[in-house]
């Protein structure tokens, strides 16, 4: 697996998630559920977007990997875990949880990559 290949696609998959929202927050809604405040809503999503951006046009270099590794680490754990905390508590639909898999399942694809050459991301 071409870790540059892998990074770039998490890098539009980051870009369209969090551009959604920000976008058309309507159809958002409709599909995650309501939120409580759209400027909270806008400014998460604001997160993976800049994150997207970021995996797309990143140089693939050697620091760059080491760097993108930590960042794509915490975004898998940390977006789904908000998620797996928050649908049982009601306080999100359970379509969130399309979401949390979603992230997560770029760790199993990211660790395939390996550690050697470049491995670009946000």
């Amino acid at each position: 697996m071409n870790p540059v290949l892998v990074a770039r696609d998490q890098g539009l998959f980051n870009l369209v998630g969090g551009g959604w929202p920000l976008l058309h927050l309507r159809s958002f809604e409709w599909f995650f559920g309501p939120r409580a405040e759209g400027r909270l809503q806008r400014t998460t999503a604001g997160l993976p977007a800049t994150a997207g951006w970021s995996m797309l046009f990143t140089p693939a270099t050697t620091g760059a990997a080491r760097q993108a590794r930590r960042r794509v680490w915490g975004r898998a754990v940390t977006l789904p875990a908000v998620d797996l905390v928050c649908v049982p508590m009601g306080r999100i639909r359970p379509t969130c949880l399309v979401d949390a898999v979603m992230r997560a399942g770029w760790l199993p694809v990211r660790r395939r990559c390996g550690r050697p050459g470049p491995a670009v991301g946000g």
